[in-house]
Order: structure tokens, then sequence, then C-alpha cells
């Protein structure tokens, strides 16, 4: 590869600075001191009583000199199996599924909010592969189904805050998961191919972490870590001939997507006026030529207030935040002052984003760089897919919001949700690095439709599944796909991950061998779906679910062994309305359709009653109010003949609606 293909090679990435090369020298290393069992680290040589401070991710920890250059910032080595650095949603993904999977993981995040462009800083919703709904029924599944139907339960008034509390609280609760908040990777080491060490600060508590882990993952969006280790990246517009995309450019350049600040707005009984700053952008007519604003809804605006991709959208962000949000206050200006909004008189700014929102930077290469092909048909010659996307190719014209004679953006659908590959998620050139979210390995125009933020959510689903799968069986990502890439698949789809074309397989799950009836159910809603391997269904129809009339007392469906089987977990999958889209938006408009609260279809009340290989009859538990789509029940071990789940009410629906039992 060579720079015109918009690849930069491991050797031309910027050498080490003086504080890197001190630190990778070995200049902060010290010595170990042992407390009840436990490491500590010490800011200082000689600590005292009181000097000595302890670290939750535990491993190894130690007082420690501090390198010349940084004499007032005390040294932390954190030990664990899989770090994470950057908290967007591909983060915040890749973090609680390793953790969940059993790996001690750290989660480094730059900003004091998890979330990424979906936290308050931002505030953009996140969509994917069922396109604001259009494509009905492709809600992705696992992880970020899971926080969708958390938020909608604990949020129903749309407050972004609460959406990053919700994100801070899932981690928080992770016994294996440790988070760093207002933590910046700025240094790694690579020996032999891998990443040993990595540096990261956090200024406000002058505190520099040394970490070390088996499996790195990089969900800065801009590759951060990748670039300090020296990973293979690509940056740009590929030409045409180099993947023969009909969609690229015939030459190719170095041009991206640009960034945006969002604000919102609210309406207010009285007037309220604004007075614009004198460094606000004057709007003209021409800059509303393809970029129309809706009357009467000015709550939420507006994802064209795009710039940068003309620029360098990392090292101008500083200059990009200020012209944006000249922009932003022009166009505030025009809708208050212009007189072409008369219906604006009562409408307020309530919040100005001071971080722009970024869509596109650097892009680390795989082992397999996606192409327009694979999104469009490809992906189905490949046995490693891991996640699904589907968001159709949307570009945007490089110069945003000054590009004011264009579209601001030109999209062209995709016929269908594609998988996207393992190869893609973890680099060609650093053996123990992976990543997610819209830094994974793709051609420019494979990038258009894979960057959104679900579709990036998976992807962190997907990294973290393997990273936890590359600790337990002491192996890095290329070998974990050689050998292993099958039973990572497996795991996630028991993690309700969507993976096309693969159902369940699992052969611990001691469903698949049962006797399937129930009490009743709906043509076509054969209660043997549960066990059928798959736990999507199109709308309308009964191809992979148990479906009964709710009724007074409830309906059961039960699963039956010839012989009694040793069970002590059971594992359910509910519906949880796919086909309807569920998102966090400031948009009146694109909220209008989506249920802010409990899904109807979802399951509300249930017991799970088991009968032993003497019949008696054992209830493993009773659960009322459940919001949510996949629930674990673990028990203690007992032999079990037969398993009953009996619904009792849902929230709201009159059909019971239940996808997959598993039983382990």
């Amino acid at each position: 590869m060579t720079e015109a293909d918009g690849v930069v090679p491991a050797e031309e990435t910027p050498h080490l600075d003086r504080r890197r090369f001190l630190g990778q020298a070995g200049l902060l290393a010290g010595f170990s001191l042992a407390v009840d069992g436990r490491r500590f680290i010490s800011a200082t040589p000689t600590p005292t009583e009181g000097e000595i401070a302890t670290d939750t991710a535990g491993g190894l920890a130690r007082p420690s000199s501090v390198a010349p250059d940084e004499k007032h910032m005390r040294i932390i080595d954190l030990e664990v199996d899989v770090m994470v650095a950057g908290g967007g949603m591909a983060g915040v993904c890749a973090a609680l599924s390793s953790a969940r999977n059993g790996a001690k993981t750290l989660l480094i995040q730059d900003r004091s909010r998890l979330g990424g462009n979906a936290s308050s800083e931002i505030g953009m919703h996140i969509v994917g592969a069922d396109v604001h709904g259009q494509r009905s029924g492709w809600r992705e599944g696992g992880l970020i189904e899971e926080i969708r139907l958390e938020d909608a339960r604990r949020n129903p008034h749309r407050a972004f805050e609460l959406f990053d509390l919700t994100l801070y609280d899932l981690c928080q609760r992770e016994e294996r998961l440790t988070l760093k908040l207002d933590t910046s990777v700025y240094s790694a080491t690579v020996t032999d191919g891998k990443i040993t060490q990595v540096l990261a600060r956090c200024d406000k508590t002058e505190t520099i972490y040394r970490i070390h882990a088996n499996t790195f993952c990089d969900c800065t969006g801009d590759c951060r870590l990748g670039l300090e280790a020296g990973a293979e990246f690509r940056t740009g517009r590929e030409p045409r001939a180099t993947y023969n995309e009909s969609l690229a450019l015939e030459k190719g350049d170095e041009n991206s997507q640009g960034s945006t600040i969002l604000f919102t707005a609210t309406k207010h009984e009285n007037p309220i006026d604004f007075i614009a700053p004198p460094w606000s952008r004057k709007m003209t007519e021409n800059d509303f030529l393809f970029r129309k604003i809706p009357r009467g809804s000015y709550e939420y605006g507006y994802w064209w207030i795009e710039l940068g991709g003309d620029r360098d959208v990392i090292h101008d962000n500083e200059e990009l935040r200020f012209d944006l949000l000249r922009i932003v206050m022009g166009i505030w200006d025009w809708i208050k002052n212009s007189g072409e909004r008369n219906d604006s008189a009562n409408w307020a700014l309530q919040r100005v984003g001071m971080i722009p929102g970024k869509r596109e930077s650097r892009r680390l290469t795989g082992a397999h760089i996606q192409t327009q092909d694979d999104l469009t048909g490809g992906w189905k010659q490949r046995d490693d897919g891991v996640s699904i996307g589907g968001w159709p190719f949307d570009e945007h014209p490089p110069g945003g919001f000054d590009d004011w004679d264009q579209p601001p953006a030109y999209a062209k659908r995709i016929d269908e949700p594609y998988n996207i590959a393992l190869e893609a998620l973890y680099s060609v050139n650093i053996e123990n690095l992976m990543m997610a979210g819209r830094n994974i390995s793709n051609s420019h125009v494979a990038f258009t439709s894979t960057r959104v933020m679900a579709t990036c959510a998976c992807t962190g689903q997907a990294i973290g599944t393997a990273a936890a799968l590359c600790t337990q069986k002491k192996v890095t990502p290329p070998t974990l796909r050689a050998n292993h890439i099958s039973e990572l698949q497996q795991v996630l789809l028991r993690d309700d991950q969507s993976i096309r074309a693969i159902p369940n397989q699992d052969q611990n799950d001691l469903a698949r061998n049962a006797k399937i009836s129930a009490s009743s159910y709906l043509e076509g809603a054969d209660p043997n779906h549960v066990i059928d391997g798959e736990v999507r269904d199109v709308p309308g129809q009964w191809n992979h679910r148990w479906g009964a009339k709710l009724v007074d007392g409830g309906q059961w469906i039960e699963l039956t062994w010839e012989n009694p089987v040793d069970i002590n977990e059971v594992q359910i999958t509910f519906d949880s309305g796919f086909h309807r889209q569920l998102t966090l938006s400031a948009s009146d408009a694109a909220s209008r359709n989506i249920i802010r609260g409990p899904q109807p279809e979802m399951v509300k009340d249930y017991t799970l009653i088991a009968n032993d290989s003497d019949e008696n009859s054992i209830e493993i538990t009773h659960v009322e109010g459940n919001y949510q789509r996949l629930r674990r029940h673990r028990f203690e071990g007992r032999s079990i003949r037969s398993l009953r789940l009996h619904v009792k009410a849902t929230h709201g629906s009159e059909q019971i609606r239940v996808f997959e039992i598993r039983c382990y």
C-alpha cells in the first residue's frame, strides 16, 4: 500500500517525543510494596503513610520514581487482561462485553462522560441497520438493545444527561470493569509486533497510568492508540480503481466527512428575544438552498451544520469548533431575527454543544479491508461475521455547510443488512490490537455506512467478547480468528449479538434437546420456535417466536427432557419490538413514534418453575416488572426433568411473545 492509496505505513508514523522516550526507557520504574496481599501505588520513591495510592483495577501497583519532565505526576501501574481506549458507544460495549465474559478490563475515556457522539456533550441520536425504522425488524440486538431499553425505561423525558448516567451505571455495576475518566492515551510501547505497555494521563488528578494488558482495543475514533503503537492506518477517499467501487471518486483525494455542533431549543409561554454575538456568521439565502429549516419545530438543530472534511479534522478541531459555533449562532439569529420565522418568537436556545461531533478521521488497517462489495453481498462469502450493519452509503460533501450549492448528503440504500468481518476488527501489523467504531478497517465508501453509532456499538461488543476469549485461550486475535471463529460467534449469539446467517448451534445449550409444549399458541407461532436458533422475525410473521393470546391466569410454555438434565442457568429472549425505532433524540419529529418506556410487546411478569427427577415442583424465580429483552437466571444446580415458563402479564400487548429459551 502507498500513501496515494490512503495508507500510512507504520514506519512513517510520528517519532517518540521526549516524554514517550523517557517513559518507555524505564525511567518510571520503581519498587513494589505488598499490603494485605495486594500491591499499592505511590507517586514517591519513599512512601509514607497517607501517600500510598490504591487502584480498583488491582494488579501491579507500586511506588515509583517520576520522569524528570513529569515531576508533579504520580505513577500508577495497572495490569489487566483487556484495555479499551475510548468511551463512546463502541468503547462502552467493548468494555462491558469483555468484563461480562470474564476478563479484567480497563476502560479509558478522555472526557468526563461516556457515550461519545451520543452523550450530552454532543447529543446525536443513535441510528443503525434499521435506518430510522424504515427497515422494519432490523434493530440491533445485544448490548446496544439492552442500553436502549434501559434508557427508554429510565429516561422517558429524553434527558441526554440521564443517558450519560445510564452508561456510567452499567459500567460501574461490572466488578471486572475499571473506568478511568478524563484520561488520555499518549504513548505505547511495541515489542515484536505486540503492544506491551500503554501510558495514559489524567491531568486533573496529576496521574500517569502505566498499563499492561494482553489485548488492547482502540475505540477512540481517531485511532489514537493505534497511532501511538505504529499501526497501519488509512485516511481520505480512495480512487475508484483501488477496490473497483462504483461509489468511489475516480481519482480519490485526502478529504473526509466533517464535524458537527448540535444545539437544542425550547418553546416558552412568552416571547424571548435573542441578541446575536458580533462574531456570529451572517446567513444568506444561498445557505438554505439545500438545507431547509422546518417551520414551527426548532428544538433540535441540525446535523448539516458540518465543517472540516476539506481540512485536517483532527489538528484543526479547535478552529472548527469556533467556526461551527459561528454558524450555530448565525442560524439561530436567522431563525429569531430575520423575519422569515415569525413562529419562533417564543423559542429560546436551551443548550449549545461545545464539542464538535466527528464523523471521520483515520481508519486502522485490518487483516481485511471492507469495501463496497463486502457490504452489498460479498459478506455472504465470508465465515467471520461478528456483527451487523445496514445504514445506507451516506456521503457528505467535504466542505459541509460551506458547500452550499450541494445537498448536505448523498445516500444510496443497501438492500439488506450485512455482516461485519472479524478480520476488519484487528490490526494487520500489531498482533494484539483490535478496533471498533468508526475507525475499523474500511475503504472510505464502506465507512460511509459502518460509521453510525449502533453499528459501532455492535463492533464494540464483538471485539470485547473476542478479547475476553483471547485471554481465556491465551491467543492473539489472528489466532482466534483462525482457530476459534465459530466459538466466538456462538458466544456472541448467546449474548444476543445480531449476526446474519448463523443460528444458535451451542452444544452446551440443553434446551436444544428438549421436547416443547405450551398451554396455547397462535397460528404459526409454534412452541418449537423457541429452540430453532433464531431470535428475529419479519414483522407480521411468526417464524421464530412462540406466541399466545394473553388470558387471565397467563399462558405457559414447557421444556421436557426424556432423562433428567443438570441445569443451573436459564436464559430467555423476549420480543422487544424490533419493528419500531428506539433511540434517544432531541427531535420531536424523530421521537414521535418512539415509545419512551417499557415496550408493549415485552413480557412483564413471569415465573420459572422446574420439576426435578422426583417430580417435585420448584419455583426457580418470579419476576415482576421486567422490561429487558435478554434475561438470565442463575441458581443452584439441580437435576431437572421439565422447566415451565409461565407468563402472567405484558406491558400492554394482548399477545405473549418469546423468541428463545436456553438452558445450561
